[in-house]
């Protein structure tokens, strides 16, 4: 027994003429996201005074350290806080792409790196597991994720007064036995709901001139959208994002089909 779509169906000709239309639109998006790029990198440069440390695998680092030779920094606020026992499933499926992106950026004068709260060999370990090869900082103990405000203290979590996203959120109010998506995806980075939340993503930008360090830009929440490759697929898939509960997994995770 077969079933008919329930979507808009039409001839080859209206697809066409449909497609043409929406053509228009996506020029107009492109058009209007280079005009948005200009305005990002015409941004105001902040010099970076405070000395933030980091550890690497080489070693401790410094934040001009983490530029490796190279003009620019790329750093991803990749949520893995220092009580977590495994890294975010949505931080995971972003950096599961910047393995052959970190390259090609190396080449061109950028360096890629994630840095998260957590223990050094906490990352290491995870980075093993996920078979990615990209530099992954920890800044555990240091204010460096304070100061970009991906981090909260349980302070800040309990009587709010802390920006993200460049708004103020109030307090945070979690009843154990509460349903919904936070709770899962706190499951599978191994921790509980309050101390996931302390933990959020983003990315920074930095450059270095004439041995300065400045701080140019930085994104949260929907403004990765761009920089996760697997959305940008999927809003070319005929369902699109087809949200469906908690569906993302680590990849290592997801039953074989």
């Amino acid at each position: 027994m077969t079933t008919q779509t329930m979507h808009r169906t039409g001839t080859r000709e209206e697809w066409l003429a449909a497609r043409l239309e929406l053509l228009k639109a996506e020029k107009e998006l492109t058009h209007r996201g280079d005009e948005v790029t200009r305005q990002r990198q015409d941004l105001p440069w902040v010099p970076v005074n405070k000395g933030y440390r980091f550890q690497t695998t080489e070693g401790g680092a410094s934040l001009k350290d983490l530029f490796r030779g190279r003009s620019q920094l790329l750093v991803y606020h990749f949520m893995f806080g220092p009580d977590f026992g495994a890294g975010c499933t949505s931080c995971s499926s972003i950096a599961d792409g910047f393995n052959g992106i970190a390259l090609h950026l190396a080449n061109h004068d950028v360096m890629l790196w994630a840095v998260s709260r957590a223990p050094l060999a906490k990352l290491d370990a995870f980075k093993r597991r996920m078979g990615w090869t990209f530099p992954w900082a920890s800044s555990h103990g240091g204010d460096f994720n304070f100061d970009f405000n991906v981090s909260i203290t349980e302070e800040q979590q309990r009587g709010g007064g802390f920006d993200y996203n460049y708004r103020r959120e109030p307090p945070f109010e979690w009843r154990p036995g509460q349903e919904g998506g936070l709770v899962q995806y706190a499951a599978l980075s191994q921790t509980d709901v309050p101390t996931y939340h302390r933990d959020r993503p983003g990315v920074s930008a930095f450059a270095l001139e004439d041995g300065i360090v400045y701080h140019t830009y930085s994104t949260y929440a929907r403004g990765l959208d761009a920089l996760w490759g697997m959305f940008q697929w999927l809003d070319r898939a005929p369902r699109g994002r087809n949200p469906n509960g908690v569906w993302l997994r680590h990849h290592d995770s997801y039953e074989a089909r």
